[in-house]
């Protein structure tokens, strides 16, 4: 029997950015019965929207809200342009100088995205109901607008490309330490009090061991963040929650699985 439907799309394929310097495509999964009185209800921002139906999000979304597990929120799912240089680290791009545009994308979703979803829709105003979250790179930039703004109180990486360095690691100069940007980034900036994470790996997510530690890079790379992150204050299981699929590879069947465990951490219905 079909579930009844909860959510319904609408796609906008005309949003011009000044910012970007090109037309964007969202899709809105807004929860049926949506009205701008009353209190406003939690945003998910997500990039890399193209893959919406590739994760199976409306049929996930509808399937969790009829079994009431998650609270109805209104989800924004941005279709990626040039995911190379618009996903990134915003104060630095790579050594390859890939996340060119990482900045402007930033602002992009700070100053335009938001200031739009804002008038039409009704959002709460509270930060602890408002997340972003992505894949791959898209992981990598939401981690970073998160750390970098007030907004969002909780922040998902799905694989997230926290390997995004500085230099080359063949390079005989080469820092696990100094040149993995976004470490660097956690490392000099200023705990956030309410800010929350969600980190998801693989053990098939890549076969890369830069150190030869026998461990994959992207399960080191992200668990030195976490380290980072604790270092700064955050709270492991409480302030930061980790995923590791024995299964999980890089890509969209993984993170299909995995969207279910993020939905039901940031937005479920009752606190545990």
């Amino acid at each position: 029997m079909a579930l009844p439907a909860h959510y319904h799309l609408e796609k906008l394929t005309d949003i011009h950015s000044k910012l970007l310097e090109r037309d964007t495509v969202v899709e809105i999964y807004v929860p049926e019965g949506h009205s701008k009185s009353g209190t406003g209800y939690p945003l998910l921002i997500l990039n890399d929207g193209q893959d919406s139906e590739a994760i199976a999000l409306k049929a996930t979304l509808e399937q969790l809200a009829e079994a009431k597990t998650i609270r109805n929120l209104i989800v924004v799912a941005v279709h990626a342009g040039d995911r190379m240089q618009e996903y990134g680290v915003a104060a630095k791009a790579d050594f390859k100088k890939r996340g060119s545009k990482a900045k402007v994308y930033s602002r992009f979703i700070m100053s335009e995205l938001i200031p739009y979803l804002e008038y039409r829709y009704a959002i709460s105003p509270q930060p602890a109901e408002r997340a972003i979250a992505g894949f791959s790179l898209g992981g990598l930039s939401a981690v970073d607008i998160a750390w970098h703004s007030d907004y969002f109180g909780k922040v998902g990486a799905f694989s997230g490309s926290f390997w995004w360095r500085k230099r080359d690691s063949a390079s005989r100069f080469y820092s696990e330490h100094y040149d993995r940007i976004m470490h660097q980034q956690i490392r000099k900036g200023k705990y956030r009090s309410g800010l929350k994470f969600w980190f998801q790996t693989g053990l098939l997510d890549e076969q890369s061991d830069r150190n030869k530690n026998g461990v994959i890079d992207s399960i080191d790379d992200t668990l030195d963040l976490i380290v980072e992150l604790t270092k700064k204050g955050y709270r492991p299981f409480h302030d930061i929650q980790y995923l590791e699929l024995p299964d999980g590879a890089h890509d969209l069947p993984t993170w299909g699985r995995a969207l279910p465990e993020f939905l039901k951490w940031a937005f479920r219905t009752t606190k545990i």
